[in-house]
């Protein structure tokens, strides 16, 4: 299974971005997505930005994934 989450751009250099996902900044490389800009939602997998996403649809994954990985198991 794969995975990738939406995480918010907050610097550029070159073909990386420095890029937020809730508390946690990583670098990821933007070359596969065109007109990357700081403020940009990006969806990553693997280290790469795969697509640029609208606030809210980055909202709805977040949310989405913070319900199936903090429900506890019993």
């Amino acid at each position: 299974m794969c995975l990738s989450v939406p995480g918010k751009v907050i610097s550029l250099d070159g073909s990386c971005a420095k890029v937020q996902i809730g508390e946690i900044t990583c670098e990821v490389c933007i070359k596969l997505v065109e007109e990357v800009e700081i403020g940009d939602y990006i969806l990553i997998h693997a280290g790469f930005a795969i697509e640029k996403l609208s606030q809210e649809k980055a909202d709805e994954i977040l949310k989405l994934l913070n319900e199936i990985f903090c429900m506890g198991y019993s």
